[in-house]
């Protein structure tokens, strides 16, 4: 009988990696990448003693029924809201996540999202694919709005959110933040961050770039009277979770010109996008792909193997989660 431990990787990774972590363990892989039901999830945690998994993967109290023997849950991501941390703390479960790999990359992403929707990047290029780029026009061709010299508001200012806020003093932005604490004075000065309110923030941004974790409190934080306060010149972009946004009140305001652009990496409902979004020209979209560097996703799964076979071994995992 082996005695290695039983472990579930619920989604395609690098085979390579996988090679290598079945010289440690007994391995259930999904390879083929299918999205298992929940009862999937279920069953296949049923034998296991750790489960590699990624935000897809909801781990709540009914995939955990039968998973006697799971000591560990690793996430390849650094958000966990797929966690039910009352439901693991009360099986007795680890529960980690993969911070610090992700956070540049992110952040570029972040920024390439912020400059493509002020300067209309995805809604000229199919103005030009269309055939409507007839002449050079100084005026009466569509315009966009400047990034340099202009004011840059970051609501939520954890590692994604300084690094964003680096990134501007190259454009010689003005970056204010709002978060639920404030940073300790070195800290604002390392990234030369403002602190404000949120309605401060909100009128007086020319950007906004939103990197707050996902919470049940704040469902649809961003909504109709977030928009409305707004400056019809300024840019939203999401890169944290979906459901921050109130989407259906982002495609109204989008749709009316009460701000000019946006810019999505996550979505409600994802991978399903709301027609609404789909509908309008000035927003820039992008299927969750805030980590998608090949050296970060790498990256990411090393950690979460790395954190998933230290609990096994009895020691307290690198990113260890508190409920």
């Amino acid at each position: 009988m082996s005695s290695k431990p039983k472990i579930l990787v619920a989604r395609a990774i690098f085979p390579d990696i996988l090679e290598r972590l079945k010289e440690h363990a007994e391995v259930e892989s999904n390879q083929s990448d299918r999205i298992w039901t929940t009862d999937d999830l279920k069953a296949a945690l049923a034998d296991k003693d750790g489960a590699i998994v990624t935000g897809g993967e909801k781990i709540d109290a009914h995939t955990l029924g039968n998973a006697k023997q799971l000591k560990i849950v690793s996430n390849i991501a650094v958000g966990y809201n797929n966690f039910d941390m009352a439901a693991l703390k009360a099986a007795n479960i680890m529960a980690t996540n993969t911070p610090d790999v992700l956070t540049d990359t992110t952040a570029d992403l972040g920024f390439a999202l912020m400059m493509a929707a002020a300067r209309r990047v995805t809604e000229l290029e199919h103005w030009l694919r269309g055939g409507d780029w007839k002449k050079f026009s100084i005026y009466d061709a569509p315009l966009g709005v400047d990034i340099h010299h202009s004011t840059l508001g970051i609501m939520g200012m954890g590692r994604i959110g300084q690094a964003i806020a680096r990134r501007a003093r190259g454009f010689d932005m003005k970056v204010r933040y709002y978060n639920r604490s404030r940073l300790p004075v070195d800290q604002e000065q390392a990234c030369g961050a403002e602190y404000v309110d949120r309605e401060t923030l909100l009128k007086e941004s020319d950007h906004i770039i939103l990197v707050m974790p996902y919470t049940p409190e704040n469902h649809h934080l961003f909504g109709e009277k977030e928009l409305a306060l707004m400056k019809p010149t300024a840019t939203l972009v999401n890169i944290a979770r979906g459901g921050i946004v109130d989407e259906l009140a982002l495609a109204k305001a989008l749709e009316q010109g009460k701000i000019f652009s946006a810019g999505l990496d996550v979505f409600e409902g994802e991978p399903s996008v709301r027609p609404e979004l789909l509908a309008q020209k000035n927003i820039v979209l992008a299927p969750h792909v805030g980590s998608a560097t090949e050296k970060t996703r790498r990256a990411m799964i090393e950690l979460a193997i790395k954190n998933c076979m230290a609990g096994l071994q009895g020691q307290t995992p690198p990113n260890l989660l508190s409920s």
